[in-house]
């Protein structure tokens, strides 16, 4: 489902401020963006360097936030979180490459956990280069100044003076890892440049006992260390992957025309520019602003290129059903869904059209493609939620009990999970996987109520 916006369900990891609490943004305006197309390239990007890292590519997510300032960050587990800003940042894939060893870096070395004095600062890992003060001003501008102002410097002189070495040892970590999966650092030191740009642009200079600049290494500092550990490494001169470069920058515009104003989209990605990244980015701008036209003229000059890119089909599909003629969206997103193995993402948007046409003849095979989508991909409520639409419609009862129970507890909702998951014991048969499924549900809803509870 291109660019779903899910509100994140593990709030103590992403309640935060962006930056140390310097943007104005609540934390619980954060959300993870997903999208089946930006999955699979983040994870073709960072499956080498997780391969070097030691760490298992089945257990490492690369998650992307909806937050515009330029950053990145781990936050316990074996995930990397990419705001939607520094994607819009860089300009090659190899750039994000950079920033994921680093902060895979990180993760390997359980900085997250045990970073202590990070706390206060709700557990953000800041990429290496940041220094805090130009991804603040990206993304707050002259009011995060103020607050800066407001006192919060010291509690992130009290951050970075704790992390230091857990930075530099980062900073060894990824360029080991881009070493051993043959990726040049050129990228990482490219964006870490663009990041010095931002500072010098935001008038940023250290000052004699000022904290922050005194427990955390200078930007051209690290920018020298690591250049000079990338120029001596065998894989200095290695070019970039072209492929991933091409995916890199279609999915790149497919995220501006999803969250930019569509008026900046048109403006960086005119109609003069038929390339395929241009053509994706204002088919989104379109369907923005319901220009339904416009939209499928976008769409269907995309499907004239390749008519077995199952993204672009997708994409046609979500423009249908959202326009209201889910019929029309069902050949485009059963092919998406086919030409993908069963991608869980479309299949459950496939599934959605199959129920928005009110037609009874398509539920059974709606059930079909949802439950095979919960089955590999059980994180998604809007999947959980459509599967119980679907039990509803049949009368299996105790069953849309259970799938809203699942669907609430990963929005968060444990009061509506824990009746709902004690309405689907009572009605399920005593001692089956779904009944089982059930208690667990209501052990877990009724556990976190008393841990509410307790800290009220």
């Amino acid at each position: 489902m291109p660019f779903v916006r899910i509100a994140a369900p593990f709030a103590k990891f992403l309640a935060f401020l962006a930056l140390l609490g310097w943007m104005a943004a609540p934390a619980v305006a954060q959300s993870i963006l997903r999208d089946a197309e930006t999955e699979a390239l983040f994870r073709d990007m960072a499956t080498p360097l997780v391969r070097a890292s030691g760490l298992d590519p089945a257990n490492v997510d690369i998650v992307l936030i909806n937050d515009p300032s330029v950053n990145a960050f781990v936050a316990g587990g074996q995930a990397v979180y990419l705001n939607s800003g520094l994607i819009n940042e860089a300009e090659t894939a190899g750039e994000v490459q950079g920033v994921i060893a680093h902060e895979l870096g990180h993760v390997t070395g359980g900085h997250a956990v045990l970073n202590l004095g990070s706390r206060s600062a709700t557990n953000i890992s800041l990429l290496s280069l940041l220094l805090g003060a130009a991804a603040a001003a990206a993304g707050g501008g002259e009011a995060a100044m103020g607050v800066i102002m407001a006192g919060q410097q010291a509690a992130m002189g009290k951050y970075l003076a704790y992390n230091r070495s857990q930075e530099a040892s980062a900073d060894a970590a990824g360029a080991k890892y881009l070493s051993e999966a043959g990726i040049s650092g050129r990228g990482s030191i490219e964006f870490f440049k663009k990041l010095q740009n931002m500072e010098f642009r935001y008038g940023y200079r250290p000052r004699d006992g000022d904290e922050f600049y005194t427990t955390h290494p200078l930007t051209g500092d690290r920018i020298q260390t690591l250049q000079d550990t990338y120029e001596h490494d065998h894989a200095w001169e290695r070019p970039d992957d072209p492929e991933l470069q091409h995916r890199f920058l279609r999915m790149k515009a497919k995220l501006f025309g999803y969250l930019a104003e569509p008026r900046d989209v048109l403006r960086k990605y005119p109609l003069t520019d038929n390339s395929i990244p241009a053509r994706y980015a204002r088919a989104y701008a379109y369907h923005r602003e319901a220009r339904f036209d416009l939209a499928r003229a976008e769409t269907d000059a995309l499907i004239a290129a390749d008519p077995e890119d199952p993204y672009f089909l997708e994409l046609e599909g979500q423009i249908l059903l959202e326009s209201g003629r889910p019929q029309e969206a069902l050949p485009a997103l059963r092919k998406a869904t086919e030409l993908t193995g069963n991608q869980p993402l479309i299949a459950t948007l496939f599934g959605h059209a199959l129920i928005a046409t009110e037609d009874p003849a398509n539920f059974k095979e709606a059930e079909r493609v949802l439950r095979n989508a919960v089955a590999r991909d059980r994180e998604n409520p809007f999947t959980w939620y459509q599967l119980g639409v679907i039990y509803a419609a049949g009368g299996d009862m105790p069953r849309a009990r259970l799938a809203s129970a699942e669907q609430q507890v990963l929005s968060g909702d444990m009061s509506a999970a824990l009746a709902s998951a004690q309405a689907a014991v009572a009605g399920l048969p005593t001692g089956s996987p779904d009944w089982l499924r059930a208690q667990d549900i209501e052990m877990q809803a009724r556990a976190e109520l008393e841990r509410q509870k307790k800290r009220r």
